[in-house]
């Protein structure tokens, strides 16, 4: 540009005088300067309407609250955190959870002080991930206006968190792993047709046990078999409990989806396996972790259909007071056959028994966690 600028000046010095060259270069220098100012300042503005456009795809902070550590619960956190991340791409907005994920540990203060923290970080909907985290979380942000979304509430109408379950009234709405109790009963004779002497062992601290251990209790008392309760709130005290149970020389041991057992059951299962007791429970966490058969729902799904209300909720416009309570067929089976073979039973003739009594029957064996 400058060589362009000297030529024109050239020439125009052969037609005119100095002086008149001098009055009209001026000019031309000017224009250029203000062109490249005027480029400069679009480049600058494009940039920024760049950046602007990023900044305005929308962020969610989302709360995620786990009652404590145990594999279905583990399980339902790491579908919830995979599905939003899958929300987040297909929908182009941002679901944040990293920075607002936390484990209660089963301590009632540690979840009201999570919620509290929730509360003040504004975030625009909470996860809570069993019935204990559900029940402090609703009573925290119950009149803050922060939508609740639960996972895996076994009954949401007795733990008092819904008002109806196609129709929640409120601001909380969710997923629940309701238990066919029923079903299980049926189950655990379908094995063995000779089973005269129960026995019930729970946690009479969590809302969730109490509607199946009435039910195993009514189903039992129909039947006319004897059956008895044992209760721990704590590891030590569920250990003592099973020992109860073996010394009673029950035939079988039922658990509901109970917590506070599952986080047990890697240290009472050899109890029950040396007595040659079958455990019987609520989900396939405690098959996993060495009862003989869990029977429920799948966990995975109960994850994603949790994160897609949120989803729904957040982005779609829908109002958690008509938001039904999600429910899923509870109809697997998972049978451990490392336990199964210890218990002297062979898994081909335990899943021929039940095969009619199950949408589906699964194995495995005795893990820590589920893999990933």
């Amino acid at each position: 540009m400058r060589k362009q600028i000297i030529a024109a000046s050239m020439a125009t010095i052969m037609a005119v005088s100095l002086a008149a060259c001098s009055v009209n270069t001026a000019p031309e220098a000017t224009t250029t300067q203000e062109t490249a100012k005027a480029a400069a300042q679009e480049s600058n503005a494009a940039t920024e309407a760049a950046t602007e456009a990023a900044g305005d795809a929308k962020e969610y902070k989302v709360g995620i609250v786990q009652f404590m550590d145990h594999p279905s619960l583990n399980q339902i956190e790491t579908n919830v955190e995979s599905e939003l991340d899958k929300l987040s791409q297909d929908l182009g907005v941002t679901f944040n959870y990293k920075d607002y994920t936390f484990n209660g540990q089963g301590d009632a203060s540690v979840l009201n002080q999570i919620a509290s923290e929730l509360i003040s970080d504004e975030v625009d909907v909470i996860i809570p991930i069993a019935t204990p985290a559900a029940q402090v979380v609703q009573a925290a942000v119950e009149d803050k206006g922060i939508p609740v979304v639960f996972s895996a509430v076994s009954d949401p109408v007795s733990a008092n968190l819904v008002a109806a379950m196609d129709a929640p009234g409120a601001n909380i709405t969710g997923t629940s792993d309701f238990l066919n109790t029923n079903a299980i009963m049926d189950l655990m004779l379908a094995v063995d047709p000779d089973i005269d002497y129960v026995g019930l062992l729970y946690s009479n601290s969590e809302d969730a046990s109490k509607q199946p251990i009435a039910d195993a209790k009514a189903y039992l008392d129909e039947k006319g078999i004897k059956y008895i309760e044992k209760t721990g709130t704590k590891t030590d005290e569920v250990q003592a409990a099973a020992d109860a149970l073996v010394a009673e020389g029950v035939d079988a041991v039922f658990t509901p989806t109970d917590n506070t057992i599952q986080q047990a059951e890697l240290g009472i299962y050899e109890k029950f396996l040396d007595a040659k007791i079958p455990h019987y429970a609520g989900a396939d966490s405690f098959a996993l972790n060495g009862a003989f058969m869990g029977y429920g729902v799948d966990y995975s799904n109960l994850g994603v259909a949790t994160a897609d209300m949120v989803a729904d909720i957040l982005n779609g416009g829908s109002d958690t007071a008509t938001l039904a309570v999600q429910t899923f067929d509870n109809g697997i089976a998972t049978i451990n056959t490392d336990t199964c073979e210890a218990l002297g039973l062979n898994p081909d003739d335990v899943k021929s028994a039940i095969s009619s009594l199950c949408t589906q029957v699964v194995e495995t064996t005795t893990e820590q966690e589920f893999s990933k």
